[in-house]
């Protein structure tokens, strides 16, 4: 909530419920106006609030960030305040006025990266983050994103830099005081401060070296302090590290933004001697940029008092700190550093990695197995080598430029520019030891990141081997498909058998992600009998899975591997008394969020997870219980091992493998959020050549993988309203279009929102949008006639039929419709218990019922309905790839039949616009699928009305 000025600003807290928080104290308490989500678009609420200064409400803010339960508007707060703090740390902070004329710090000045990162994250703003309504007279109307956030940056950098040291930089000791205090006559100031920040120049140091050691001056050329100087190796020449009488001095060089060329010595733009137009304000600018890189490296002050700013001498350990967190903090602050061109800077370092006496490893005898077997306590020692240069060094030369604890040091007749601290901790590395499985992910990667920097790893011994191994399973030996199975497996079927009695032999988890309809529980039922036949691997096998897939896991043990024994440890009389060895036991995710210690209890030869992404979120009281129950392998199966981030990806793996991506915290700043970025495909392919030997994907679309699927075809039935459908269709339009033209921010996308569904709804049948107890159905909608007829065609042919709507309500009127013309139907929605739900499947399956009517959301995954020849999408969802998992519940392996899918598409509306979106522009089609409705809106009143116009009129 914004004040004048800008630290006067308060943050509301407040709970969606309408219960009242924690108060602080009396006058923190207050009640307050928000928008909420209503029966009927968006309305006004008053909720009790508690209302803190901004500067009382950072440490809450920040930690709300981390919190995994927090609500989204905290966490977004949370991040804003978190880049507020970045942002003034890195002292970009300007004094001016407020537009009362009240003393205030905002921050700036921002260059194009900066305020593309604060759009960035102003376009994430969830609703409820500004839901605090501008004006509570009227319509809701709600703070602008950007604006509101803008607002809270500025809040943050007036509140913080409240002290003694504020007139340093802006000449007046009002900038120091808490209390606001109006001072009209700087407005001249204030005014020049910011043209200055509009124009502006920068600054920049260069690195001199004086004394014996110094060479010709060189000028302006250098490297920057980022870019360590290469020189090429050759021959050592005899000498030892040592002292050097020699020193340091930093020129202060001005720079013109407008003109990159412009550069000059600042006692040339003192003087007036640059011969370069850096404009009148240039001394004035300069010294403001030179008091904001004083805040940020302290041995630039004296050039604050000097008459003209030229030059600082450096002490040793002055030049030590530029060579790191001196040069970083002044990067901060837009300064750059340039060191002389002759010198060698920077220490190399790389590692081999390995078991001292190359003993047993994972697959032999004396290892230990399981899926902890790689975390286990015998650690592997690094060998490390060090180069200056390109040149090795000895480690007795690592140690003489140790005891010399100085940055400059002379190497075989060469100046060496090295950070005392980086040769101290590379001593330090030496005798570093590393776990099993960290040694494994260097091994993959080729790299290991040590004390913040990344270091070239290679292994050694068995961790080579295994190393080589995992990367090209092409080279094992294949696994013959167990004698006890009754089912020949596909090629593809057995190299994943393969692939999954190796990774488990060595004690490795893994994950099977093959495409829904592949077969996945086969090939891990033959990977069950295959371990069953070696006593290093036997054991029970317990499956975890969904609720509604514990009878289809039954029927296919029964149906491939008869005569195994298989239980369900589910119900109120679930036992787990006279296991045996080769038994499958079978269990669902809430009976392990309720039960983990009985099943705990069981040496388990394998532990299977179903639908894996069930468990995606590692802070779920059910994935916490999982990982107490330990196995001799763990293996996750899942057709979608990454729905949203990649966090999800580390959710699985890390069950499967502990500690094989570090701690998630490690593995989004390592990998994470730089992949998801896009910012470093040094990442992303490290985080490939880790991930890739732990997680097999294919999918039906692959060469080779399921030549034998009949063809599939797809058609869009595009279908004319009727003239009821029409009419509802322009006044919902017309009506809902004035609304939304007179709203704005939250209230407007709620409005947005609601016509969408709504015209959805109608394209479908008029009895469903107006939500009609005993409808007429016949003879109201144009979909619901061309269903009649395809499904005369399909009942024709004897044919097997799903039809998929998103809508409860319209699949009971189909279901009603259906039942007043004979025509035998069932409908299976998210509230079907789980035995009416197996007994519909095998109905359906045994040909009692041709018409199988199903929820989207209810039965999009996790079925086998082969017998269905035919797929009618009712209504079209959002999500295409939605669409796609519910075609596959027909189209998967068992089907010997083409397969026809139906996409009823109502002519002329928002479903042909969506429809045509979806196919023609991949980046809308993108966007749809991960936010549905509220991709669209953002859209102005008139790309709207273009999208839901009615083109064409009723039939």
């Amino acid at each position: 909530m914004p004040g004048d000025p800008a630290r006067t600003g308060r943050v509301a807290f407040w709970r969606t419920d309408g219960s009242a928080p924690p108060a602080v104290d009396a006058a923190s308490a207050e009640d307050l106006t928000v928008v909420v989500r209503g029966d009927d678009g968006v309305v006004p609420v008053r909720v009790p609030a508690v209302l803190l200064p901004v500067r009382a409400a950072l440490p809450l803010l920040t930690r709300a960030r981390a919190d995994g339960e927090a609500h989204r508007a905290a966490v977004f707060w949370g991040a804003a305040a978190v880049h507020a703090l970045h942002l003034v740390a890195r002292g970009l902070l300007l004094p001016g006025l407020s537009p009362a004329d009240h003393d205030a710090w905002r921050v700036g000045p921002l260059d194009a990266e900066d305020v593309d990162a604060v759009r960035r994250l102003a376009a994430s703003m969830p609703p409820e983050a500004h839901a605090v309504p501008v004006d509570a007279a009227g319509p809701p109307r709600l703070h602008d994103p950007e604006r509101l956030l803008r607002a809270f940056l500025d809040a943050v950098a007036d509140a913080l830099p409240r002290s003694p040291a504020a007139p340093l930089a802006t000449g007046a000791p009002a900038f120091a005081a808490p209390r606001p205090q109006r001072l009209p006559g700087l407005r001249d100031w204030a005014a020049a401060v910011a043209a200055g920040h509009d124009a502006g120049v920068r600054l920049s140091l260069r690195i001199e070296m004086r004394g014996p050691a110094a060479t010709a001056d060189a000028g302006h050329a250098g490297i920057t302090a980022t870019t360590a100087a290469t020189a090429d190796a050759g021959t050592a020449a005899d000498g030892e590290p040592g002292g050097a009488d020699a020193s340091f001095r930093a020129v202060l060089q001005v720079h013109g933004v407008s003109g990159p060329a412009l550069v000059a010595d600042a006692a040339e733009v003192w003087t007036g001697t640059s011969g370069g137009d850096f404009g009148p304000r240039a001394r004035g600018e300069a010294l403001l940029a030179l008091r904001r890189a004083a805040r940020a490296w302290a041995p630039l002050t004296p050039l604050l008092s000097a008459t003209v700013p030229d030059a600082v001498d450096l002490a040793d350990e002055e030049v030590t700190e530029l060579l790191g967190e001196g040069a970083r903090a002044l990067a901060g602050a837009g300064v750059d550093v340039h060191w002389p061109g002759e010198l060698v800077r920077g220490l190399t370092t790389r590692a081999e990695v390995g078991p001292a006496d190359d003993g047993p490893g994972p697959g032999t005898a004396g290892f230990p197995q399981g899926p902890s077997s790689l975390s286990a306590d015998a650690l592997l020692s690094f060998d490390w080598s060090f180069a200056v240069g390109g040149r090795p060094l000895t480690r007795e030369e690592l140690d003489r430029i140790a005891e010399a604890n100085r940055p400059l040091v002379r190497l075989r007749d060469r100046w060496v520019l090295i950070d005392p601290q980086e040769v101290l901790r590379a001593r330090a590395r030496q005798d570093r030891k590393i776990t099993p499985i960290d040694a494994l992910g260097a091994a993959l990667t080729g790299s290991v990141e040590v004390d913040g920097d990344r270091i070239e790893v290679r292994p050694t011994g068995w961790l080579a081997a295994l190393r080589d191994r995992l990367a090209d399973p092409g080279a094992r030996e294949p696994v013959a498909q167990p004698a006890a199975l009754a089912a020949t497996l596909r090629d593809y079927q057995r190299r994943g058998l393969s692939w999954l009695a190796h990774m488990t032999s060595l004690g490795l988890g893994c994950c099977l992600a093959d495409d829904m309809g592949l077969g996945k529980t086969v090939t891990l039922i033959a990977l069950h009998l295959h371990r069953r036949t070696d006593p290093a691997s036997a054991g029970p096998t317990l499956v975890v899975c969904p609720t509604s897939l514990m009878g289809n896991w039954q029927r296919e043990i029964e149906r491939f591997a008869p005569g195994t024994p298989v239980r369900r440890f589910h119900g109120a009389r679930r036992t787990l008394d006279d296991l045996a060895d080769d038994e499958f036991v079978l269990t669902t995710y809430g009976t392990v969020r309720l039960d983990a210690p009985r099943l705990a209890g069981v040496a388990w030869g394998m532990v299977v997870t179903d639908e894996a992404q069930h468990v995606k979120n590692p802070y779920s009281a059910t994935a916490r219980q999982l990982r107490s129950i330990g196995a001799r392998a763990r293996v996750a199966l899942t057709g979608t091992p990454v729905e949203n981030n990649l966090s999800e990806l580390w959710a699985i793996l890390d069950w499967t493998t502990p500690g094989l991506l570090g701690g998630l915290g490690t593995f989004r700043r390592r990998y994470a959020d730089a992949v998801e970025g896009g910012q470093d495909p040094a990442a992303a392919d490290r985080l490939a050549r880790l991930v890739r030997p732990f997680l097999l994907r294919r999918r039906k679309s692959d060469p080779g993988i399921a030549p034998e699927l009949p063809p599939k075809t797809e058609t869009d039935h595009a279908v004319s309203l009727t003239r009821e459908q029409a009419g509802l269709y322009e006044a919902v339009v017309r009506e809902a279009l004035a609304e939304i033209s007179g709203a704005d921010g939250m209230a407007r996308r709620g409005l947005i929102v609601k016509l969408l569904t709504g015209l959805k709804q109608i394209c479908n049948h008029p009895a469903q949008f107006l939500k009609e107890e005993r409808p007429v159905v016949a003879g109201r909608s144009g979909k619901l006639e061309l269903l009649d007829e395809l499904l005369d065609t399909v009942l024709t042919e004897e044919a097997g039929v799903l039809v998929f709507t998103q809508y409860v309500r319209m699949a009971r009127l189909l279901e009603r419709h259906l039942a007043a013309r004979g025509v035998p139907a069932q409908f299976l929605h998210g509230g079907t218990p789980v035995p009416e739900r197996e007994a519909m499947v095998r109905r359906f399956q045994d040909g009692e019922v041709p018409v199988f009517l199903l929820s989207l959301k209810a039965a999009g995954t996790g079925l086998n309905l082969t017998r269905a020849e035919h797929v009618v999408h009712y209504d079209r969802w959002w999500n295409p790839a939605v669409e796609a998992q519910a075609t596959d519940r027909a189209y998967r392996i068992g089907q010997t039949r083409p397969v026809q899918v139906h996409r009823i598409v109502a002519e002329g509306t928002i479903e042909d616009r969506i429809a045509e979106l979806l196919v023609r522009k991949r980046e809308l089609a993108d966007a749809v699928l991960g936010s549905g409705e509220a991709a669209l809106t953002g859209l102005t009143d008139a790309e709207l009305a273009d999208l839901v116009a009615l083109r064409g009129g009723p039939r």
